[in-house]
């Protein structure tokens, strides 16, 4: 088995970079690949991690896309971590997620709830704040039951303390993991929310602008909808990746080395993606 899509703590995931790792290896996996939100630190960690143990690493990053009325997410994979330009990005959109986090709670003290970012920060283990931590700690303070709950009633979209988040154009965003060496692949289209005949649209846009590969197999997905997926991706010469979008355990459908339905995503898809690469490169 293989995961193209993993999260690790460096992020929003539970998991430690190395932990992953030792996880994705316990797990029987063959390669994974690390894409963290718009971070590319936990990569030097999770890259010795799987040297130590013989497992194949991707580098990779998953960056946020400006778009309406969905969410729109860009895998970069097989990029160089280091390359400056995509690193000046990066950096930039952290300290927008900072200056969010503080706003966000500031609305929460306007209403009499106490939101202390730093001990949140200690208690997820990492300073990049997102939504799903302050969902949490809002769980843990009683005032709501689940972290879907805060989310439908405070921090969803159109709730009362919801601020979108900054995002990258598509453009800048290809731009960067293209100069980064990577290629860039569309992570689970269904969260754009928009029907057959737009998606199909969108693709052929995306295939003149350089988007490299589409991620058909995702556990969100039904698997008759990835096949679809696969089958339109595929009319149009993308690579097609699968990934199990691995937070942590508390969801069984994202276990690491599993998508849609739960299959086990094999090797063929790191084949096809070393390909795509060494055709880049070339």
């Amino acid at each position: 088995m293989i995961d193209l899509h993993t999260h690790s703590s460096a992020s929003d995931g539970d998991l430690s970079p190395s932990a992953l790792i030792v996880h994705g290896k316990k797990t029987g996996l063959r390669a994974l690949a690390l894409t963290d939100h718009d971070t590319v630190g936990g990569i030097a960690e999770a890259r010795a991690a799987a040297g130590e143990l013989g497992l194949e690493f991707i580098a990779g990053v998953e960056i946020e896309i400006d778009f309406d009325p969905g969410e729109f997410h860009l895998l970069g994979l097989g990029i160089d971590e280091k390359h400056p330009k995509l690193l000046k990005a990066l950096s930039e959109l952290a300290d927008a997620r900072i200056s969010r986090n503080q706003h966000i709670a500031d609305l929460f003290h306007n209403e009499g709830i106490s939101i202390d970012l730093k001990e949140i920060g200690a208690m997820a283990g990492t300073q990049r704040i997102g939504r799903p931590h302050i969902a949490e700690a809002l769980v843990r303070k009683g005032i709501v039951r689940s972290k879907q709950e805060a989310f439908d009633k405070y921090l969803g979209k159109g709730r009362p303390f919801y601020l979108s988040k900054d995002c990258l154009a598509l453009d800048q965003a290809l731009r960067l993991i293209r100069a980064a060496g990577g290629l860039a692949v569309v992570a689970h289209p269904y969260s754009l929310f928009v029907g057959k005949p737009k998606l199909a649209s969108l693709m052929d846009e995306w295939k003149s602008m350089g988007i490299a590969g589409i991620e058909a197999y995702h556990p969100a997905a039904k698997l008759g909808q990835c096949k679809i997926l696969e089958t339109m991706a595929r009319q149009r010469g993308f690579l097609v990746t699968a990934g199990s979008d691995f937070h942590n355990f508390k969801k069984p459908e994202c276990g690491i080395g599993r998508t849609a339905w739960g299959l086990a995503i094999d090797d063929s898809y790191y084949e096809e993606l070393l390909s795509f690469l060494s055709g880049s490169r070339a």
